[in-house]
Protein backbone atom coordinates (compact mmCIF):
# COMPACT_ATOMS: atom_id res chain seq x y z
CA UNK A 1 0.00 0.00 0.00
CA UNK A 2 2.87 2.42 1.38
CA UNK A 3 4.89 1.68 -2.61
CA UNK A 4 1.52 2.28 -4.71
CA UNK A 5 0.78 5.68 -2.68
CA UNK A 6 4.48 6.41 -3.13
CA UNK A 7 4.47 6.11 -6.52
CA UNK A 8 1.18 8.37 -6.97
CA UNK A 9 2.57 11.08 -5.10
CA UNK A 10 5.94 10.86 -7.11
CA UNK A 11 3.97 10.16 -10.39
CA UNK A 12 2.11 14.26 -9.63
CA UNK A 13 5.34 15.30 -8.45
CA UNK A 14 6.91 14.33 -11.86
CA UNK A 15 3.89 15.17 -13.95
CA UNK A 16 3.67 18.70 -12.27
CA UNK A 17 7.37 19.29 -12.81
CA UNK A 18 7.05 18.74 -15.98
CA UNK A 19 3.90 21.03 -16.27
CA UNK A 20 5.90 24.03 -14.88
CA UNK A 21 8.85 23.31 -16.86
CA UNK A 22 6.57 23.45 -20.41
CA UNK A 23 4.96 26.60 -19.09
CA UNK A 24 8.60 27.98 -18.27
CA UNK A 25 9.90 26.85 -22.26
CA UNK A 26 6.80 28.39 -23.44
CA UNK A 27 7.20 32.12 -21.22
CA UNK A 28 10.66 31.78 -22.97
CA UNK A 29 9.79 31.43 -26.23
CA UNK A 30 7.78 34.47 -26.78
CA UNK A 31 7.27 34.26 -30.47
CA UNK A 32 5.16 30.65 -30.10
CA UNK A 33 3.52 31.87 -27.51
CA UNK A 34 1.98 34.91 -29.47
CA UNK A 35 1.67 33.14 -32.70
CA UNK A 36 -0.60 30.88 -30.76
CA UNK A 37 -2.93 33.83 -29.40
CA UNK A 38 -2.62 36.60 -32.69
CA UNK A 39 -3.45 33.86 -35.16
CA UNK A 40 -7.20 32.87 -33.67
CA UNK A 41 -7.49 36.32 -33.17
CA UNK A 42 -6.62 37.53 -36.36
CA UNK A 43 -9.21 34.99 -38.29
CA UNK A 44 -11.95 36.41 -36.07
CA UNK A 45 -11.34 40.01 -37.38
CA UNK A 46 -10.69 39.23 -40.71
CA UNK A 47 -13.90 36.89 -40.89
CA UNK A 48 -15.47 39.19 -39.31
CA UNK A 49 -15.18 42.26 -40.78
CA UNK A 50 -12.84 42.04 -43.89
CA UNK A 51 -14.51 39.17 -45.50
CA UNK A 52 -18.04 40.12 -47.34
CA UNK A 53 -19.06 36.96 -50.24
CA UNK A 54 -21.82 39.89 -51.45
CA UNK A 55 -19.37 42.72 -52.99
CA UNK A 56 -20.51 46.29 -52.70
CA UNK A 57 -19.01 50.11 -54.23
CA UNK A 58 -18.35 48.27 -57.15
CA UNK A 59 -16.01 50.62 -59.33
CA UNK A 60 -17.94 51.23 -62.60
CA UNK A 61 -17.65 53.53 -65.31
CA UNK A 62 -20.78 55.09 -67.51
CA UNK A 63 -20.36 55.84 -71.05
CA UNK A 64 -23.67 58.22 -71.27
CA UNK A 65 -24.60 58.94 -75.29
CA UNK A 66 -27.24 61.54 -74.62
CA UNK A 67 -28.19 64.16 -71.81
CA UNK A 68 -32.02 63.44 -71.03
CA UNK A 69 -33.92 63.00 -68.07
CA UNK A 70 -33.91 59.25 -68.37
CA UNK A 71 -30.37 58.71 -68.85
CA UNK A 72 -30.02 61.43 -65.27
CA UNK A 73 -32.39 58.83 -63.47
CA UNK A 74 -30.13 55.92 -64.20
CA UNK A 75 -27.17 57.66 -63.37
CA UNK A 76 -28.97 58.40 -60.05
CA UNK A 77 -29.93 55.23 -59.35
CA UNK A 78 -26.52 53.48 -59.58
CA UNK A 79 -25.06 56.19 -57.78
CA UNK A 80 -27.71 55.68 -55.03
CA UNK A 81 -27.27 51.53 -54.88
CA UNK A 82 -24.79 49.89 -53.06
CA UNK A 83 -23.84 47.58 -55.65
CA UNK A 84 -21.91 50.20 -58.13
CA UNK A 85 -20.14 53.49 -57.32
CA UNK A 86 -19.72 55.18 -60.71
CA UNK A 87 -15.92 56.31 -60.51
CA UNK A 88 -15.53 57.02 -64.01
CA UNK A 89 -17.47 59.11 -66.44
CA UNK A 90 -15.91 58.53 -70.15
CA UNK A 91 -16.31 59.90 -73.35
CA UNK A 92 -15.95 57.29 -76.07
CA UNK A 93 -15.77 53.85 -76.33
CA UNK A 94 -11.41 53.53 -76.32
CA UNK A 95 -11.67 55.13 -73.08
CA UNK A 96 -14.66 52.69 -72.05
CA UNK A 97 -12.50 49.06 -73.03
CA UNK A 98 -9.13 50.74 -71.87
CA UNK A 99 -10.47 51.50 -68.13
CA UNK A 100 -11.66 47.77 -67.75
CA UNK A 101 -8.71 46.25 -69.46
CA UNK A 102 -6.81 48.33 -67.23
CA UNK A 103 -8.51 47.10 -64.16
CA UNK A 104 -9.77 50.24 -63.28
CA UNK A 105 -13.56 49.60 -63.12
CA UNK A 106 -15.41 46.14 -62.83
CA UNK A 107 -18.51 47.20 -64.99
CA UNK A 108 -18.95 49.84 -67.61
CA UNK A 109 -22.70 50.69 -68.25
CA UNK A 110 -23.57 52.41 -71.68
CA UNK A 111 -26.01 54.63 -72.12
CA UNK A 112 -26.67 54.70 -76.22
CA UNK A 113 -27.83 57.65 -78.11
CA UNK A 114 -31.65 58.07 -78.15
CA UNK A 115 -32.57 55.72 -75.94
CA UNK A 116 -35.39 57.84 -74.46
CA UNK A 117 -36.85 58.40 -77.65
CA UNK A 118 -36.84 54.63 -78.15
CA UNK A 119 -37.97 53.72 -74.80
CA UNK A 120 -41.12 56.01 -74.73
CA UNK A 121 -41.68 54.81 -78.63
CA UNK A 122 -42.03 51.49 -77.17
CA UNK A 123 -39.43 50.06 -79.18
CA UNK A 124 -37.45 48.06 -76.08
CA UNK A 125 -33.86 50.27 -76.53
CA UNK A 126 -31.28 48.40 -74.73
CA UNK A 127 -28.16 49.02 -72.02
CA UNK A 128 -25.15 47.46 -72.67
CA UNK A 129 -23.31 46.60 -69.40
CA UNK A 130 -19.68 45.14 -69.86
CA UNK A 131 -18.04 43.12 -66.90
CA UNK A 132 -14.71 42.18 -66.11
CA UNK A 133 -15.60 38.77 -65.02
CA UNK A 134 -12.20 37.71 -64.41
CA UNK A 135 -13.92 37.90 -60.94
CA UNK A 136 -17.03 36.06 -61.89
CA UNK A 137 -17.91 36.08 -58.01
CA UNK A 138 -17.85 39.94 -57.72
CA UNK A 139 -20.14 40.94 -61.22
CA UNK A 140 -22.58 38.00 -60.80
CA UNK A 141 -24.47 39.32 -58.02
CA UNK A 142 -24.30 42.50 -59.18
CA UNK A 143 -25.54 42.11 -63.16
CA UNK A 144 -28.54 40.12 -61.07
CA UNK A 145 -29.74 43.53 -59.59
CA UNK A 146 -29.10 45.98 -62.45
CA UNK A 147 -32.24 44.74 -64.24
CA UNK A 148 -34.60 45.80 -61.48
CA UNK A 149 -32.39 48.55 -60.01
CA UNK A 150 -33.18 50.19 -63.41
CA UNK A 151 -36.42 49.42 -63.90
CA UNK A 152 -37.21 50.50 -60.11
CA UNK A 153 -35.85 53.90 -60.94
CA UNK A 154 -37.85 54.69 -63.91
CA UNK A 155 -41.20 53.71 -62.02
CA UNK A 156 -40.68 56.12 -60.09
CA UNK A 157 -39.69 58.69 -62.34
CA UNK A 158 -42.88 58.20 -64.29
CA UNK A 159 -40.94 56.75 -67.48
CA UNK A 160 -42.64 53.55 -67.42
CA UNK A 161 -45.60 51.83 -66.35
CA UNK A 162 -45.23 49.82 -62.96
CA UNK A 163 -46.87 46.55 -64.27
CA UNK A 164 -45.62 44.51 -67.34
CA UNK A 165 -42.37 43.47 -68.79
CA UNK A 166 -39.56 45.98 -68.52
CA UNK A 167 -39.83 48.04 -72.13
CA UNK A 168 -35.88 47.63 -72.24
CA UNK A 169 -33.45 45.00 -72.06
CA UNK A 170 -30.05 44.53 -70.57
CA UNK A 171 -27.18 43.22 -72.98
CA UNK A 172 -24.56 42.20 -70.67
CA UNK A 173 -21.14 41.24 -72.26
CA UNK A 174 -18.51 39.41 -69.96
CA UNK A 175 -15.61 40.17 -71.07
CA UNK A 176 -12.08 38.46 -70.53
CA UNK A 177 -14.36 35.15 -69.15
CA UNK A 178 -17.40 34.73 -71.19
CA UNK A 179 -18.54 31.61 -69.50
CA UNK A 180 -17.86 32.93 -66.16
CA UNK A 181 -15.62 30.17 -65.25
CA UNK A 182 -14.22 30.10 -61.83
CA UNK A 183 -11.19 28.16 -62.89
CA UNK A 184 -10.21 31.06 -64.93
CA UNK A 185 -10.26 33.05 -61.90
CA UNK A 186 -8.82 30.31 -58.95
CA UNK A 187 -6.28 28.51 -61.15
CA UNK A 188 -4.06 31.71 -62.14
CA UNK A 189 -4.66 33.22 -58.83
CA UNK A 190 -3.03 29.58 -57.56
CA UNK A 191 -0.17 30.62 -59.48
CA UNK A 192 0.75 33.46 -56.99
CA UNK A 193 -1.10 31.82 -53.88
CA UNK A 194 1.57 28.77 -54.10
CA UNK A 195 4.80 30.42 -54.47
CA UNK A 196 3.90 32.53 -51.86
CA UNK A 197 3.63 29.50 -49.55
CA UNK A 198 6.93 28.10 -50.84
CA UNK A 199 9.42 30.66 -50.78
CA UNK A 200 8.06 31.86 -47.44
CA UNK A 201 8.82 28.72 -46.18
CA UNK A 202 11.94 27.91 -48.05
CA UNK A 203 13.79 30.91 -47.20
CA UNK A 204 12.22 31.16 -43.80
CA UNK A 205 14.34 28.16 -42.84
CA UNK A 206 17.75 29.45 -44.83
CA UNK A 207 19.35 31.53 -42.01
CA UNK A 208 17.77 29.54 -39.08
CA UNK A 209 18.64 25.93 -40.62
CA UNK A 210 21.85 28.12 -40.50
CA UNK A 211 22.55 28.94 -36.68
CA UNK A 212 21.09 25.27 -35.61
CA UNK A 213 23.36 23.36 -37.45
CA UNK A 214 26.14 25.23 -36.08
CA UNK A 215 27.33 26.48 -39.90
CA UNK A 216 26.31 29.82 -39.46
CA UNK A 217 29.98 30.32 -37.35
CA UNK A 218 31.89 29.59 -40.73
CA UNK A 219 29.94 31.78 -42.98
CA UNK A 220 30.44 34.58 -41.00
CA UNK A 221 34.60 33.70 -40.46
CA UNK A 222 34.44 33.75 -44.30
CA UNK A 223 35.00 37.27 -46.13
CA UNK A 224 31.37 37.97 -47.26
CA UNK A 225 29.28 40.89 -46.98
CA UNK A 226 25.80 40.08 -45.26
CA UNK A 227 23.81 41.76 -48.95
CA UNK A 228 26.56 38.64 -50.86
CA UNK A 229 25.49 35.95 -48.39
CA UNK A 230 21.28 37.00 -49.05
CA UNK A 231 22.07 36.99 -52.55
CA UNK A 232 23.40 33.24 -52.51
CA UNK A 233 20.93 32.09 -50.40
CA UNK A 234 18.18 34.21 -52.34
CA UNK A 235 19.29 33.21 -56.27
CA UNK A 236 18.78 29.17 -56.27
CA UNK A 237 15.19 29.42 -54.49
CA UNK A 238 14.14 32.03 -57.37
CA UNK A 239 15.24 29.44 -60.31
CA UNK A 240 13.08 26.54 -58.01
CA UNK A 241 10.35 29.69 -57.71
CA UNK A 242 10.95 29.84 -61.76
CA UNK A 243 10.35 26.06 -62.36
CA UNK A 244 6.98 26.30 -60.19
CA UNK A 245 5.65 28.71 -61.90
CA UNK A 246 6.74 27.14 -65.41
CA UNK A 247 4.97 24.21 -64.02
CA UNK A 248 1.68 25.85 -62.70
CA UNK A 249 1.15 27.49 -66.10
CA UNK A 250 1.86 24.12 -68.21
CA UNK A 251 -0.88 22.56 -65.92
CA UNK A 252 -2.63 25.24 -66.17
CA UNK A 253 -3.28 25.32 -69.93
CA UNK A 254 -3.51 21.71 -70.59
CA UNK A 255 -5.62 20.75 -67.71
CA UNK A 256 -8.24 23.50 -67.51
CA UNK A 257 -8.21 25.27 -70.55
CA UNK A 258 -6.88 28.65 -69.21
CA UNK A 259 -5.34 30.84 -71.66
CA UNK A 260 -2.54 33.16 -72.08
CA UNK A 261 -3.66 36.01 -74.29
CA UNK A 262 -1.10 37.99 -72.85
CA UNK A 263 2.94 38.60 -73.49
CA UNK A 264 4.56 35.88 -71.61
CA UNK A 265 7.89 37.25 -71.34
CA UNK A 266 6.54 39.91 -69.42
CA UNK A 267 4.45 37.20 -67.22
CA UNK A 268 8.02 35.56 -66.33
CA UNK A 269 9.54 38.61 -65.01
CA UNK A 270 7.00 40.12 -63.60
CA UNK A 271 6.66 36.62 -61.97
CA UNK A 272 10.45 36.80 -61.13
CA UNK A 273 9.59 39.96 -59.26
CA UNK A 274 7.52 38.65 -57.36
CA UNK A 275 9.53 35.77 -56.39
CA UNK A 276 11.93 37.62 -55.33
CA UNK A 277 9.47 40.01 -53.12
CA UNK A 278 8.00 36.67 -50.99
CA UNK A 279 12.10 35.74 -50.44
CA UNK A 280 13.34 38.60 -48.97
CA UNK A 281 10.29 38.56 -47.05
CA UNK A 282 11.03 34.85 -45.90
CA UNK A 283 14.25 35.57 -45.62
CA UNK A 284 13.63 38.81 -43.05
CA UNK A 285 11.42 36.00 -41.24
CA UNK A 286 14.66 33.85 -40.93
CA UNK A 287 16.40 36.52 -39.37
CA UNK A 288 13.93 37.11 -36.62
CA UNK A 289 13.44 33.72 -35.94
CA UNK A 290 15.11 31.54 -33.04
CA UNK A 291 14.59 28.20 -34.56
CA UNK A 292 12.98 26.50 -37.77
CA UNK A 293 9.82 25.90 -35.45
CA UNK A 294 8.95 30.15 -35.21
CA UNK A 295 10.32 30.72 -38.85
CA UNK A 296 7.26 28.55 -40.13
CA UNK A 297 5.21 30.04 -37.55
CA UNK A 298 6.33 33.63 -38.84
CA UNK A 299 5.82 32.59 -42.79
CA UNK A 300 2.03 31.36 -42.14
CA UNK A 301 1.45 34.14 -39.49
CA UNK A 302 2.00 36.69 -43.12
CA UNK A 303 0.55 33.98 -45.65
CA UNK A 304 -2.84 34.28 -43.82
CA UNK A 305 -3.67 37.94 -44.50
CA UNK A 306 -2.35 37.46 -47.88
CA UNK A 307 -4.92 34.55 -48.87
CA UNK A 308 -8.00 36.42 -47.23
CA UNK A 309 -7.16 40.07 -48.09
CA UNK A 310 -5.74 39.83 -51.80
CA UNK A 311 -8.67 39.08 -53.64
CA UNK A 312 -7.75 35.17 -54.37
CA UNK A 313 -10.16 33.77 -51.80
CA UNK A 314 -12.72 36.76 -51.85
CA UNK A 315 -13.55 39.74 -53.84
CA UNK A 316 -11.65 42.72 -53.08
CA UNK A 317 -13.39 45.13 -54.08
CA UNK A 318 -16.36 43.86 -51.33
CA UNK A 319 -14.13 44.39 -48.43
CA UNK A 320 -14.02 47.98 -46.39
CA UNK A 321 -11.68 50.15 -46.88
CA UNK A 322 -9.22 49.58 -43.91
CA UNK A 323 -9.03 46.15 -45.70
CA UNK A 324 -8.11 47.19 -48.47
CA UNK A 325 -5.45 49.19 -47.66
CA UNK A 326 -4.15 46.09 -45.79
CA UNK A 327 -4.27 43.90 -49.02
CA UNK A 328 -2.50 46.89 -51.07
CA UNK A 329 1.01 46.52 -48.63
CA UNK A 330 0.57 42.50 -49.87
CA UNK A 331 2.56 41.05 -52.59
CA UNK A 332 -0.03 38.45 -53.45
CA UNK A 333 -2.91 41.59 -54.25
CA UNK A 334 -0.38 43.05 -56.77
CA UNK A 335 0.57 39.78 -58.64
CA UNK A 336 -2.92 38.26 -58.79
CA UNK A 337 -4.12 41.14 -60.69
CA UNK A 338 -1.18 40.89 -62.53
CA UNK A 339 -1.00 37.39 -63.40
CA UNK A 340 -5.17 37.65 -64.40
CA UNK A 341 -4.24 40.80 -66.59
CA UNK A 342 -1.52 39.22 -68.76
CA UNK A 343 -3.24 35.39 -69.05
CA UNK A 344 -7.16 36.57 -69.23
CA UNK A 345 -6.93 40.22 -70.47
CA UNK A 346 -3.95 40.47 -72.81
CA UNK A 347 -2.67 43.55 -70.81
CA UNK A 348 0.12 45.21 -71.28
CA UNK A 349 3.17 46.73 -69.25
CA UNK A 350 1.76 49.87 -69.20
CA UNK A 351 -2.06 48.76 -68.34
CA UNK A 352 -0.66 47.32 -65.02
CA UNK A 353 2.03 49.72 -63.86
CA UNK A 354 0.30 50.89 -60.46
CA UNK A 355 0.53 47.20 -59.34
CA UNK A 356 4.19 46.64 -61.45
CA UNK A 357 5.66 49.49 -59.06
CA UNK A 358 3.67 48.47 -56.03
CA UNK A 359 5.51 44.85 -56.53
CA UNK A 360 9.13 46.47 -56.91
CA UNK A 361 8.34 48.99 -53.81
CA UNK A 362 7.00 46.05 -51.87
CA UNK A 363 10.49 44.21 -53.02
CA UNK A 364 12.90 47.02 -52.43
CA UNK A 365 11.30 48.01 -48.36
CA UNK A 366 11.84 43.54 -47.52
CA UNK A 367 15.08 43.34 -49.19
CA UNK A 368 16.18 46.54 -47.23
CA UNK A 369 14.53 45.33 -44.00
CA UNK A 370 15.91 41.68 -44.24
CA UNK A 371 19.58 43.07 -45.12
CA UNK A 372 19.38 45.49 -42.22
CA UNK A 373 17.76 43.05 -39.77
CA UNK A 374 20.81 40.33 -40.80
CA UNK A 375 23.50 42.57 -39.95
CA UNK A 376 21.86 43.22 -36.53
CA UNK A 377 21.97 39.17 -36.13
CA UNK A 378 25.86 39.54 -37.22
CA UNK A 379 25.81 42.00 -34.42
Amino acid sequence: MSVALHFRSGFWRRTGAMLLKEFLQLRRDRITFATMISIPMMQLILFGYAINTVPRDLPTAVLVQESSDVSRSILKALENTRYFKVTRRVHDEVEFDHVLQSGQVLFGIEIPANFERNLRRGDRPALLVAADATDPVASGSALGALNQLIQTALVNERVIPDSGPAPFEIRSHARYNPAQSSQLNIVPGLLGTILTLTMLIFTALSVTRETERGTMENLLSMPITPLEIMLGKITPYVVIGFLQAATIVLAAMLLFDVPIVGNVMLLAGLTTLFIATNLSVGYTFSTLAQNQLQAVQMAMMYFLPNMLLSGFLFPFAGMPAWAQWVGEALPLTHYLRIVRSIMLKGSTLADMRYDTVGLAVLMLIAMVIAVTRFRRTLD
